[in-house]
């Protein structure tokens, strides 16, 4: 199915791709997961719902998309500053500023909600986004096992991805204020680097 609908996708410009995108995020922030429908997309980014359909085939591949879209910073896969440290800021933190961390925290969380009571967004968020993040953060992790920076047989290697996402997921809960940079900062510090490294 994501294969058809890479093909069909390619007749969109690549700015009216993230236009659309934008808007669906958009939404998402303003209703929710449940309540948006393609029917307030298509009047968003002034398309009709049967584009709509025949670009991305489903609501949930459409958010996925959009989501993935919405990525910022460099690919974890790409980047390589010659040390773990170096590398886990640059995708923790290069792409991030405190506003983008805020709004996307809250779109996580709601995303995290609506995938845990829909099969389809659920197999879309691990098709498009976790699985290809767990497979670039493997990569990142085996170039610091080269480097003898950490060892291949820690079993935190196993959880680098959830430890950053339970953060920035209850970071909020706990702390009653805004995840923010320095806290990120920190929690790698304290938290994942350690982890990692014993």
């Amino acid at each position: 199915m994501v294969s058809v609908a890479t093909t069909r996708r390619s007749r969109i410009t690549p700015e009216r791709e993230a236009e659309l995108y934008e808007t669906v995020l958009r939404l998402l922030r303003e209703v929710g997961y449940d309540a948006l429908t393609m029917d307030a997309v298509a009047a968003g980014t002034h398309s009709s719902k049967a584009t709509l359909y025949r670009q991305w085939g489903s609501k949930p591949e459409l958010v996925a998309r959009a989501l993935k879209h919405n990525k910022p910073g460099p690919e974890p896969a790409v980047v390589d500053t010659g040390s773990l440290r170096g590398d886990l800021m640059e995708i923790v933190v290069g792409g991030f500023d405190d506003c983008r961390i805020e709004q996307d925290t809250a779109l996580m969380r709601g995303i995290g909600r609506a995938a845990h009571d829909n099969p389809d967004l659920l197999r879309a968020l691990r098709e498009l986004l976790i699985e290809p993040a767990l497979a670039d953060t493997r990569i990142l992790l085996d170039r610091a096992v080269e480097r003898d920076e950490i060892r291949a047989d820690n079993p935190a290697v196993d959880f680098v991805l959830h430890m950053f996402l339970g953060a920035l997921i209850t970071g909020e809960l706990i702390e009653e204020k805004p995840v923010t940079q320095a806290f990120l900062v920190n929690y790698l510090d304290a938290v994942v680097l350690p982890a990692l490294r014993a």
